[in-house]
Order: structure tokens, then sequence, then C-alpha cells
């Protein structure tokens, strides 16, 4: 019994660490993409990120049972991508790339205040997430609140100034403003 106890241990702390080095990382890599020189520059940066995002820190096993919900949800297989993403949220809750693939998915079933709901945890694990804050505008702006959709890409642009799509999907919703005050 003592065996299992130390076993147990060193398992539960090389976790811990491995997550604190992918966090340490991650931290880098923020102040990186804030200073990065031109899109290039950003985009190799940006890539980095996104595959310690999608890589779990310490077990291959839910990495895979990601990929595996990301290959459903490519083929259009969006039940199937919710239940693995489901899955690998129970085992890791605090993984924020398990809720933020489940609420693309979520989005991308139409269940809009869930999916915003999931961005919502997301945000609560990753403050910096881009790809959930871009999310979350679109999910905004399919639920028609364009403010909080333009606050959300404003929020991305601040996070990742060369990332694209915020400003143009600003731009956008500005305009769409504009035409309903009309």
């Amino acid at each position: 019994m003592k065996n299992f106890s130390f076993i147990f241990f060193i398992f539960v702390f090389s976790s811990s660490l491995f997550a604190d080095d992918n966090k340490k990382e991650i931290d880098k890599l923020f102040i990186q993409l804030k200073s990065a020189l031109n899109f290039e520059n950003s985009k190799e940066i940006e890539d980095k990120i996104w595959d310690l995002w999608t890589t779990h820190p310490s077990k291959n096993d839910l990495t895979k049972l990601l990929a595996d919900g990301s290959s459903a949800m490519m083929d259009n297989k969006l039940d199937t991508a919710y239940d693995k993403f489901t899955k690998v949220i129970e085992l890791d809750p605090n993984w924020s790339e398990a809720w933020n693939k489940r609420a693309t998915v979520l989005y991308l079933m139409g269940k809009y205040e869930l999916s915003q709901d999931d961005i919502d945890k997301v945000l609560m694990i990753e403050k910096r997430h881009f790809g959930a804050l871009t999310g979350q505008g679109l999910v905004q702006t399919a639920l028609k609140n364009y403010e909080k959709a333009i606050d959300s890409y404003i929020e991305a642009h601040k996070v990742h100034p060369f990332m694209k799509s915020p400003l143009i999907m600003i731009e956008k919703l500005q305009l769409q403003l504009q035409k309903q005050s009309i």
C-alpha cells in the first residue's frame, strides 16, 4: 500500500510540474506576442500557443481525445465531437481548450447560450484565450448583442494585436449598429 501511495504522490506532483512548465511557457509566448514585429512573427508565436493549448500538460490520452473530437467536428459529426469534448471536460475541468472546443461545437450546433457558458469557463481559466474571445464575438453576433461582440473583439485585439479578424469584425459590427440606428 505504501508503494501505491508513493507512486500516486509522484504522479500528482509530476503532473503539477508539467502544468506549471506549460503555464510559464504560455506566459512567455504571450509576452512575445505583444511585442511581435510583424504578422508573420506573430503567426509563429500564435501557432506555438495553439500547440500548447491543444496539448494536455500531463495526459496524452486527453490530448488524443481532444484531437479525436476536433476531427469529428471537422467531419461535421457534431454530436460525436460534443461527446468527446464533454468527456475531456469531465476528466479535466481545468483544461481551457476542452471548454473552448466544446464551445465551438455548440456554436456550430446553433446552441449559442450554451456556447457562451463554455466560453465563460474558458475565460475564467485563461483570460487571454484569443480564440475564445473571437468565438464570443461570433456568439454575441449570432445573438444580435453587437456591442458585446465588439467588446469581445476589442479584447481579442488587445491580447493578439496582429490578429486580423477582430478588426474586420469590429468594422462590420459598427456598420451594422449604424444601420440599426437609422
